[in-house]
């Protein structure tokens, strides 16, 4: 059992998918391990929103001209993370999906050439509705000293529909999470096999 988070690697479709679904948690491990966002290059606003976005959180980013498992490789290799987070491999939008499926492509080949990750873990999508029902998640992080940093780091993703859409459905999805840890706001997580094995930790 890990004693303190360790370093992890967001794999994000969109350039505010990880605050939207993970920046409560992205945000307390950066207080104790580095914290790295890959995400797929867009334009230049975009990848400026995204700039900033991580600075708030306290993490890197990595702007992909593309999400390919040979790229991914390629980044876990040079990163080594302890955790990699992605989105739900049957999330309902597709560009989602073609993340989780190139994180689950390139993380055989990484596992057994460092060792790492040792943890991987799906994030929250839409309403907590992937295509095959809820979210299932056995993980839900206590994000309520965070929260506040998360939707900081949200806004920065002023050419997106934040205020209307994003940020409502981050307040509704964190409370729901949280009330069922009996925490103000909580981002929940569900856990992948990673060669066989599944995580055994005190910290995502």
């Amino acid at each position: 059992m890990n004693p303190v988070p360790g370093s992890v690697l967001a794999v994000m479709a969109h350039p505010d998918d990880a605050e939207l679904w993970a920046g409560g948690t992205l945000a307390l491990h950066a207080a104790h391990a580095p914290v790295a966002i890959a995400v797929t290059a867009h334009d230049d606003v975009r990848d400026a929103e995204a700039r900033a976005g991580a600075k708030i959180l306290g993490a890197s980013l990595w702007l992909l001209e593309e999400l390919t498992p040979a790229t991914l490789h390629r980044l876990l290799l040079e990163l080594r993370p302890d955790i990699v987070i992605t989105h739900p491999v049957r999330d309902v939008h597709p560009a989602h999906r073609h993340a989780a499926e190139s994180v689950l492509a390139a993380l055989p080949e990484a596992v057994i050439a460092t060792g790492r990750p040792a943890r991987v873990y799906t994030c929250d999508t839409y309403n907590s509705l992937t295509l095959d029902g809820p979210v299932a998640a056995s993980v839900i992080v206590d994000v309520t000293a965070t929260f506040a940093t998360k939707m900081a780091a949200l806004r920065e993703h002023a050419s997106q529909p934040i205020e209307h859409h994003f940020g409502p459905m981050a307040e509704h999805l964190g409370r729901l999470w949280g009330a069922r840890i009996g925490a103000r706001y909580a981002e929940a997580f569900t856990p992948l096999p990673v060669l066989g094995r599944l995580p055994a930790a005190a910290h995502l």
